[in-house]
């Protein structure tokens, strides 16, 4: 498991790390270390209970979103750290990101989230 650091990331940093295993014996991240890394990361939110960051897109159609999602699981595979992925009324996409083993929020989620903000997805005009 990566070690925590309660100094926010850039986006850049972050998206050449790559996730390590978590069988748990960690902490999860505090709501303000989330915090203070979500303000490196546009568009993810923290949810209510503080434990997952999410973040939606309005995708142009449905085979535009599944076309997303089949990237987002490429990128997650490969790390080994696999996102929950929705899709609701056809064009509203959204990704939620949390360590289940430790029932929060790891470095992994941020560097999983810093590589979907790469890929290309064809949004609503």
């Amino acid at each position: 498991m990566a070690t925590q650091t309660p100094e926010p990331q850039s986006p850049e940093t972050l998206t050449k790390k790559k996730c390590e295993p978590c069988e748990g014996g960690v902490d999860p991240y505090t709501r303000e270390q989330s915090e203070a890394q979500l303000k490196n990361l546009p568009g993810w939110k923290l949810t209510d209970d503080g434990q997952r960051i999410r973040k939606q897109w309005t995708v142009k159609d449905f085979m535009a979103g599944m076309d997303f999602f089949n990237k987002c699981a490429e990128v997650a595979e490969a790390d080994g750290h696999h996102p929950d992925l929705h899709i609701e009324g056809y064009r509203n996409a959204s990704v939620e990101l949390w360590t289940h083993a430790i029932g929060g929020l790891s470095e992994n989620d941020f560097i999983l989230a810093a590589k979907i903000d790469q890929l290309p997805i064809e949004t609503k005009e």
